[in-house]
């Protein structure tokens, strides 16, 4: 929800709060809960620039005042470093929410000594997520492990309250009794069959929205900065070694 509001806005007012005296960013987490039901919160932490908080909710990371009144939604940029503080604090982020993620969750493609290790939000139906996968074998001989977790891009539910094909699918793939080879197939354009049991699908579907994720292929390195989309193991190679990722 808090996504289809926030671009609208650069600069918005709300009803001023009055600051619990145990909470500093009382004001700011209720002006941000207020903007619609349902937008859920996940930090709410003094900003680099005095008098404003930076919020972290559904996704989306904004700026706003102590009293709770104003809003900035766009990146805060030192300009004296030239450094976007907003993109270093969602890999911080990014970086810290990720590593809650058990290998046991995530579909791994790895050489024995991996020199860079990256987080593939991925769904089954994409087809630039299907152009990546082609290419597994190259990336790993690039020496970079690729460690699948997924995302639906048609969410978990339909309008109807069923769930949506690509989540029935992500399902069927990891509850398939070879999920690599289910995963393989998939991603080659085959039909997947049925098949349910415990899975981790909703739980990083939901863990990718906090994060702003918001289309497969998204790729994450060791260090929470996102570098694609789509792209080639040449490109990725070269991306994570300029980051030291």
């Amino acid at each position: 929800m808090l996504k289809k509001i926030l671009p609208a806005l650069c600069l918005g007012a709300f009803a001023a709060t009055a600051m619990a005296a145990d909470d500093a960013g009382k004001a700011a987490r209720d002006a941000v809960e207020s903007l619609a039901p349902g937008i859920k919160v996940e930090s709410v932490t003094p900003a680099p620039m005095p008098g404003f908080f930076q919020v972290v909710a559904s996704g989306r990371m904004v700026y706003v005042t102590a009293d709770g009144r104003y809003m900035i939604n766009g990146n805060l940029v030192d300009l004296k470093d030239k450094t976007d503080l907003s993109a270093a604090s969602w890999a911080v982020t990014r970086k810290a929410a990720l590593a809650k993620v058990p290998a046991s969750q995530r579909l791994i493609y790895s050489p024995a000594n991996p020199k860079h290790t990256v987080t593939v939000f991925t769904d089954v139906d994409c087809g630039f997520c299907r152009q990546l996968h082609a290419h597994i074998d190259e990336f790993n001989k690039q020496g970079i492990a690729v460690e699948y977790v997924f995302w639906p891009r048609e969410g978990l539910k339909t309008t109807a309250g069923n769930d949506t094909p690509s989540y029935t699918k992500a399902v069927s793939v990891w509850c398939a009794s070879d999920r690599k080879n289910a995963f393989n197939e998939a991603m080659g354009g085959a039909a997947v069959k049925p098949a349910s049991c415990e899975n981790p699908v909703k739980d990083e579907f939901e863990l990718g929205e906090r994060l702003g994720v918001n289309g497969t292929p998204t790729i994450v390195t060791e260090n929470g900065d996102i570098v694609g989309g789509y792209v080639t193991p040449a490109q990725l190679l070269k991306a994570l070694t300029s980051k030291g990722g």
